[in-house]
């Protein structure tokens, strides 16, 4: 069952809600948004959330402002980091609340994950084919996200983010609860031999019992192959410990889904960013 479902209601901005999360926890607010029920314009329509891609300023804070309210959050709450494809991740301070949200200079620079046990603060970020990533530790009350593009996830940005819930919360990895939100499918991410030797150096560093055949297939393009990304990342967080049970996968492919998400690679690099949020209210 698809754990990402949307919301239908009119004059809304379009949302998918981790169902199964927020049932659960009914202090937490988490999802992802699609690319409609905003006020950009073309070819940002309409419901674009990032700032670095050349949308009117003015048009991306009020979206946010929408979001933020939609899901019952102070949009001054925002906080959200510069993201460079990496695998640095932020601590999320009180005192940090509110970085990122009104322009990029303020926000947590080159930062692709954030993390934090403070309550009320919206944590963020964005997306047009790369997979967010999910954490929540209910036993600590640790939330965190990451955003991870091929270079992130062969970079472990997933272990990484384990790591730093361990050592910073004292969170035990089989107590995280982890989800893999809208992003390209296998069915559309065609790689070249660059990044799919990069993949097999992770597989080896995560363990070599794992066939590359269960992550990706030969293209009918010489040379390169098919690649699941959200496939990797599973793997990737259920080798720093995570259970697999406790992994919630979506089933969405922004890439065949243009009218509902945007996608740098169907759009061919010009379009806008949907976003991750997570965020937990005092219990």
């Amino acid at each position: 069952m698809e754990p990402f479902v949307r919301k239908y209601e009119e004059n809304t901005p379009a949302l998918y809600f981790l169902k199964k999360w927020m049932e659960d926890e009914p202090h937490l607010q988490v999802g992802f948004t699609g690319r409609q029920g905003g006020c950009s314009h073309a070819p940002y329509s309409s419901l674009n959330l990032a700032y670095h891609v050349d949308d009117n300023a003015v048009d991306v804070l009020q979206n946010r402002i929408t979001l933020a309210r939609a899901i019952g959050f102070e949009p001054s709450t925002w906080t959200c980091g510069e993201q460079v494809h990496g695998t640095q991740i932020a601590v999320v301070e009180a005192s940090d609340v509110g970085k990122g949200y009104s322009d990029r200079e303020s926000a947590f620079q080159n930062t692709d994950g954030l993390v934090t046990n403070v309550p009320n603060i919206l944590l963020t970020s964005f997306y047009a084919d790369c997979v967010p990533l999910y954490f929540f530790d209910k036993v600590k009350g640790v939330i965190g996200l990451a955003h991870a593009g091929w270079k992130g996830t062969v970079g472990q940005i997933s272990k990484v983010m384990i790591t730093t819930m361990t050592e910073t919360y004292g969170c035990a990895p089989h107590h995280i609860y982890a989800a893999i939100g809208p992003s390209i499918g296998d069915c559309c991410y065609e790689v070249d031999e660059y990044v799919m030797s990069r993949v097999r150096e992770t597989l080896a560093d995560i363990g070599g019992d794992i066939d590359i055949n269960v992550i990706a297939s030969p293209s009918s393009n010489e040379g390169k192959s098919m690649l699941n990304l959200k496939e990797l990342n599973r793997m990737i967080m259920i080798k720093a410990g995570i259970l697999p049970e406790f992994i919630e996968c979506t089933t969405w492919c922004t890439s065949c889904h243009p009218d509902q998400f945007f996608s740098y690679r169907k759009e061919e690099g010009t379009t806008g960013r949907m976003a991750s949020w997570i965020g937990m209210k005092e219990r």
